[in-house]
């Protein structure tokens, strides 16, 4: 009888695995950190809207000329708060060769690499690291081209920049959860 039941038990588990109710399981470790990844990914993304927006619409509604409060400068105070807070880390960097502010420019190998990425005209480039504690760590570079006319109140080298093209960008680190 017992033989009975350990046989009915399986042979339910299989079909309730065959019918795709415990689909969502992870089938195993690796498949699980793959959709941590995309999950995190798919952040940056939102993340990366958001910020340009904002910086556009500041732009666009605020800076009216070279004595005021720039956007970029509203920008990485921003950013800063966001990390103080513990959230993720961000940060504004040039890509042009010319920056408005020497803290601006590339400090590590990913984000030298991510210039060069930029520079030849991609639009996302992300690399998984190990972070903090054991942590993974997803750092992603997006391109920031010259969107409008009063961006070169503040930066008049970005005249030349053809249209498209990555005058900065910002550098992404977020925790993989």
């Amino acid at each position: 009888m017992k033989f009975q039941n350990r046989t009915f038990l399986a042979g339910a588990l299989a079909a309730v695995v065959a019918a795709g109710a415990l689909s969502l399981l992870p089938v195993n470790a690796a498949d699980d950190q793959d959709a941590a990844v995309e999950r995190t990914r798919k952040t940056v993304r939102m993340l990366d809207d958001v910020y340009k927006t904002a910086v556009v619409l500041i732009t666009e509604h605020y800076v009216n000329d070279d004595k005021d409060l720039p956007a970029g400068a509203a920008a990485i105070a921003l950013f800063d708060a966001i990390k103080k807070k513990g959230w993720h880390e961000v940060k504004l960097l040039d890509v042009s060769g010319e920056p408005y502010d020497d803290d601006n420019v590339a400090k590590d190998a990913f984000e030298k690499e991510a210039v060069k990425q930029m520079k030849s005209g991609k639009a996302w480039y992300d690399k998984v690291v190990a972070g903090e504690n054991g942590n993974r760590t997803l750092r992603v570079a997006t391109p920031i081209p010259v969107v409008m006319e009063k961006c070169t109140m503040c930066h008049p080298n970005y005249k030349q920049a053809k249209k498209g093209e990555a005058i900065g960008m910002l550098s992404y680190q977020l925790t993989v959860e």
